[in-house]
């Protein structure tokens, strides 16, 4: 047995399409939920969209927050998005404390990470041609 201190967990990483911004999550995403309101639904050109989020002084943009472009998608929500690619990237709320979390998209990591818990929200304005294939 060692008596090393144990090292620090290694950040996940991720970008967008074009890889013109980079980001590092010090922390593991929490409450990864797969959205299917009609908002995340036109965000990103499919039938949901999966976040996690984690405490916003643990994503850090490492390249290209220059390229990082916002818009508030409807009262109090703020979506981040690649001006050059148009990845969506992060959405948050002003209803949390100040500050306090925001939520990535997930399919934008390079990292791999294990998913503790996770749900689907909004289903009830999802689209009527996915093939849920026996889940409820």
């Amino acid at each position: 047995m060692s008596n090393a201190p144990d090292s620090p967990p290694l950040a996940l990483t991720g970008s967008c399409l074009c890889g013109a911004i980079a980001y590092e999550l010090r922390s593991s995403p929490k409450a990864v939920s797969h959205c299917h309101c009609r908002i995340c639904q036109k965000a990103h050109g499919a039938a949901f969209a999966t976040y996690g989020s984690v405490p916003a002084k643990d994503l850090v943009f490492t390249q290209g927050q220059e390229q990082l472009r916002s818009f508030a998608s409807s009262p109090g929500i703020t979506r981040c998005f690649c001006q050059q690619c148009g990845s969506s990237l992060t959405w948050h709320s002003a209803h949390y404390a100040e500050g306090a979390w925001i939520s990535v998209a997930l399919a934008t990591l390079d990292s791999e990470f294990v998913v503790g818990g996770q749900r689907h929200v909004n289903r009830g304005v999802g689209m009527g041609w996915v093939d849920w294939g026996g889940v409820d």
